[in-house]
C-alpha cells in the first residue's frame, strides 16, 4: 500500500507540471525535486519488499491520491489544497504510527524508509502549502476559508486525529489552520 501512495505520489507531481501553466519557473522546478524524491521513496520500498519475497503489485492498494487528483483536475487551487495539504499531510500523521508498528516487530530497515519518507514528505507538503498560499494571495482569497470551500466542493476526506502537529508546522501550517484541524 506504501509502495502504490509513493508510485501515485510520483504521478501526481508530474502531472501538475504538466496540467497546470501559467506558473513561475520555480513552481516547475519544485515540483520536479517532489517527483524525483516520490521516485526514490518508491524504489526503497519496492527493494524492501523485495527482500521480503514480494513485490510491487503483490498487495491490493487503494487509489485516493489518484481519485483526488481526478476531482481537481481542472482546477490547480483546489488540487494544491487537497492533495498536498490534505491526503500527503496524511502521510506526516500517520508515518510515525506506522514507522512504531514496523519496529515493534522487527522490522527495523522498514522504519528507517518510513524516517525518510517523513523527512522528504515535511518538504512536498511545504511545497503545496507555499504554493497554494501564493495561489491564494494572487487571486485575493482568505486561505483558511478557501480550503474549507474547496474541500467541500470536492469532497475531501474528513480528517481525523491523531495529527503530528510538529511535522504540520513544519511543513507550514500556521496555527489558525492547526486549530480549525483540531476542533473537528
Amino acid at each position: 500500500s506504501l509502495a502504490h501512495i509513493e508510485l501515485n505520489a510520483v504521478n501526481l507531481a508530474l502531472d501538475i507540471v504538466w496540467r497546470f501553466d501559467d506558473m513561475p519557473a520555480d513552481f516547475y522546478r519544485e515540483w520536479i525535486v517532489v517527483a524525483k524524491e516520490e521516485s526514490c521513496h518508491f524504489g526503497l520500498l519496492h527493494a524492501h519488499l523485495q527482500t521480503m519475497g514480494f513485490t510491487y503489485g503483490d498487495f491490493p492498494a487503494h487509489n485516493g491520491l489518484w481519485e483526488m487528483a481526478e476531482r481537481t483536475r481542472d482546477d490547480l487551487l483546489a488540487r494544491l489544497a487537497l492533495v498536498p495539504r490534505t491526503l500527503e499531510a496524511r502521510g506526516l500523521d500517520a508515518a510515525p504510527l506506522i514507522r512504531d508498528k514496523l519496529q515493534r516487530v522487527g522490522d527495523e530497515r522498514g522504519a528507517a524508509i518510513l524516517e525518510v519518507i517523513l523527512r522528504d514528505e515535511i518538504g512536498h507538503v511545504a511545497t503545496g502549502n507555499r504554493w497554494y498560499r501564493w495561489l491564494c494571495a494572487r487571486r485575493g482569497l482568505d486561505p483558511l476559508s478557501c480550503y474549507a470551500e474547496l474541500a467541500e466542493r470536492h469532497r475531501a476526506p474528513r480528517l481525523r486525529a491523531p495529527f503530528n502537529l510538529e511535522a504540520r508546522r513544519a511543513a507550514g501550517f500556521d496555527e489558525r489552520e492547526l486549530a480549525v484541524l483540531l476542533a473537528d
